[in-house]
C-alpha cells in the first residue's frame, strides 16, 4: 500500500478539483452556447413575415421585400441570408406551367416492392432519382411502399415509362395508378404560422 503524505494529499485534492471545474466550466460553456444558438433560430414576426411574402414571390428585390415589411434594405438582406443559412429558405425556384410543357398528365403512382431493406430501399431511391419524369417520391405506410408523382405528356407516355423505367426494377411487385382529372389547390409552399 502507498500512503501520500498530509502535503500530497492537498496537491491531489487540489488537482482533481481543478480538474472537476474545468470540465464543469467547459460543459456549461458548450450548454450555454447551444442554447444561444437554439435562441438564435428562433423565427420573429418579421421572419415569418419575410418567409410568406418570399413563397409567394421569390423574385423581389431586397428593397421591395424591405418596403413590404416596413424595414430598411440591410437588416432584411442579413435576415434573409439568415433564414437560408439556418436552412427554412431551402432554394429558389420558379413554377413551370405543365400544360405549356406538353407535360399535362399527372399521376400518383403507388409503389410496392417484394422485399424492403436498407439496401434494396437506397437501390430504389437511387433509381427513382435518375428519372426525369417521377418529379416526387415519397417513402410512405401503408400498404405501398412509394408514392412517386409523375408528369407526362399523355397516357402513352405514361405506359411506356410504366413498362421501360418501372418495369425494370426487379424488385417491384405491383402499383397502382391515381390519374389526376383536375387539381383543386396547389400553394407550392408550407402554411407559415
Amino acid at each position: 500500500m502507498c500512503f501520500l503524505s498530509e502535503n500530497d494529499e492537498k496537491t491531489a485534492l487540489r488537482k482533481i478539483f481543478i480538474l472537476f471545474m474545468h470540465t464543469f466550466a467547459a460543459e456549461l460553456f458548450i450548454t450555454r452556447a447551444k442554447n444561444m444558438e437554439q435562441k438564435a433560430i428562433i423565427l420573429d414576426d418579421i421572419d415569418l413575415q419575410i418567409l410568406r411574402i418570399l413563397q409567394k414571390n421569390a423574385k423581389l428585390t431586397t428593397k421591395e421585400l424591405a418596403d413590404a415589411v416596413n424595414l430598411t434594405p440591410t437588416p432584411v438582406f442579413e435576415r434573409q441570408r439568415r433564414l437560408e443559412r439556418n436552412g427554412y429558405i431551402r432554394k429558389y425556384v420558379a413554377v413551370l406551367d405543365p400544360d405549356k410543357l406538353n407535360q399535362g398528365l399527372l399521376v400518383f403512382c403507388k409503389v410496392k416492392l417484394k422485399q424492403i431493406n436498407h439496401e434494396l430501399a437506397d437501390a430504389f431511391a437511387r433509381r427513382i432519382q435518375r428519372i426525369p419524369k417521377v418529379i416526387e417520391c415519397y417513402n410512405i405506410s401503408g400498404q405501398y411502399d412509394y408514392l412517386l408523382k409523375v408528369r407526362a405528356a399523355n397516357m402513352k407516355q405514361y405506359q411506356e415509362f410504366v413498362l421501360n423505367e418501372l418495369g425494370d426494377i426487379e424488385n417491384l411487385a405491383s402499383l397502382e395508378s391515381v390519374f389526376v382529372m383536375s387539381e383543386v389547390k396547389n400553394n407550392y409552399g408550407v402554411h407559415v404560422g
